[in-house]
């Protein structure tokens, strides 16, 4: 049975003292047009909380989007996790005003995340809000605002996704401290600390690949993290700008996260990597190898690289539950792509090594690139239907213009909108590239293609 409302309550390791800092985070509402549930879960906060609790801090969390502690009705959701979040309609400010959608903010009610906060004992001495998407920043605010509100002298810094991309769009918003890019760099290290008034103790080991996920009451689903950043540099991602290089965990520290998780009940699992499969000994074939036969369902949304779909890899993946399989084909036109992943052979012989492997095609998805700066979309078309000819589901993956990326300049000069200075402007949900923007009847039909009803 779940607890009662509030059930925000503070972490601690064996070792912390009582008087060590007490820190809070916070993954705020989305602000959007549309937000679906696919397995999110604010993964830098949550390493970031897994290294404070290391260090000795006391650590609690609330998630604005996530009904594990919540005591009120919210969407059902779907066997395996994912699913869709409470929403409210709320008014559009002024730079989006123009969009022919309804804008709602997605998650908790604000009065009961409010009460939930107020009645936390003892209060934090520091509040983290994290940022993942850089257009939804004023869910950050608002959970800025109330912090402040109720705790006006506790200090709070942002990071994510947003304040490490707009930095400067992100000073605005006020907070005591920006900490941008990973929260294991040094400089963000001590900046926290320094913050709270103590000197920054050493980091813990394999920072940045522990996650503190039992701060979730009886979740649905578990994150697996096992790599950070992407050794490829596709022109549409800002993967190396959010994390330069590339780095991988231990297999033992992949496998105790797993085995903690799996004890608590979890048995739907969602890889988190950008690069899963590159260098899979160093920790994916140990956890794949104690997945076997242990009735999970395993799920790759950030889309794999199908260069590197072998026989084994197939049939390693098939053993250990993969249930929910993405690709990246993002165009048919092998030989004008924005990244040098694949191939037309490589492509076709991945696929078959997936079904060869007993993956059957409702399992499988394509993740199509539509949007895009220029983009002729004759060539979307093509795209779905070679996607759909090859039996599995296209689906259609709107461009975000993200600030350092390499493509990004070109979006700016593509867009009647000010994507530079707006990260409002940014949303893929506005269409931002397409000439003339977001349009119902468009969008309507190109669903009806995608269903195969269209041609």
């Amino acid at each position: 049975m779940k607890p009662k409302w509030p059930a925000i309550t503070w972490a601690s390791s064996s070792a912390a003292r009582t008087d060590a800092p007490r820190i809070l985070g916070i993954n705020p509402w989305i602000h959007d047009f549309a937000a679906y549930n696919l397995w999110s879960r604010p993964a830098g906060l949550l390493a970031m909380l897994h290294m404070l609790r290391a260090s000795g801090a006391h650590i609690a969390l609330m998630d604005c989007l996530d009904q594990t502690w919540s005591d009120i009705p919210w969407p059902k959701a779907h066997t395996t996790g994912k699913g869709h979040y409470p929403k409210k309609e709320i008014p559009k400010p002024a730079a989006i005003a123009h969009v022919p959608r309804r804008l709602s903010r997605y998650g908790h009610d604000p009065e009961r995340v409010r009460k939930a906060l107020t009645e936390l004992r003892p209060r934090p001495d520091l509040v983290l809000i994290t940022t993942i998407m850089t257009y939804w920043y004023p869910g950050a605010a608002e959970a800025l605002d109330l912090v402040r509100s109720i705790w006006p002298h506790t200090p709070v810094a942002v990071g994510g996704i947003y304040a490490t991309l707009c930095p400067e769009h992100a000073a605005t918003l006020g907070a005591d401290l920006l900490l941008s890019g990973p929260g294991e760099n040094l400089s963000a290290w001590s900046a926290l600390w320094k913050l709270l008034g103590c000197d920054p103790p050493p980091l813990p080991a394999q920072a940045g690949f522990g996650l503190a996920q039992d701060l979730y009451n009886q979740p649905g689903f578990s994150i697996l993290l096992g790599s950070r950043g992407c050794p490829f540099h596709c022109a549409y991602c800002a993967s190396n700008a959010l994390y330069p290089g590339f780095a991988q965990s231990t297999a033992q520290n992949m496998l105790t996260a797993l085995k903690n998780e799996y004890d608590q009940g979890v048995r739907d699992f969602v890889f988190y990597d950008d690069a899963l499969l590159i260098k899979p000994g160093t920790w994916l074939w140990p956890v794949l190898e104690w997945l076997e036969n242990k009735s999970v369902r395993l799920h790759t949304p950030n889309a794999m690289h199908v260069r590197y779909l072998t026989p084994e890899v197939c049939a390693r993946l098939k053993r250990a539950g993969l249930h929910t399989v993405r690709l990246g084909l993002e165009t048919v036109d092998f030989t004008q792509r924005l990244d040098s992943k694949l191939s037309r052979q490589e492509w076709e012989h991945g696929l078959a090594r997936l079904f060869e492997a007993g993956f059957c095609a409702e399992q499988i998805g394509a993740y199509i690139l539509f949007g895009l700066p220029n983009q002729d979309l004759a060539s979307v078309a093509q795209t779905i239907d070679l996607a759909r000819a090859s039996g599995i589901r296209p689906d259609l993956a709107y461009y975000t213009p993200i600030p350092g990326s390499p493509l990004f300049a070109e979006a700016c000069a593509a867009s009647d909108l000010p994507l530079a200075q707006e990260p409002l402007c940014q949303n893929n949900s506005l269409w931002p590239c397409v000439p003339g923007g977001f349009s119902w009847d468009q969008a309507r039909l190109w669903q009806e293609r995608i269903q195969g009803s269209a041609h």
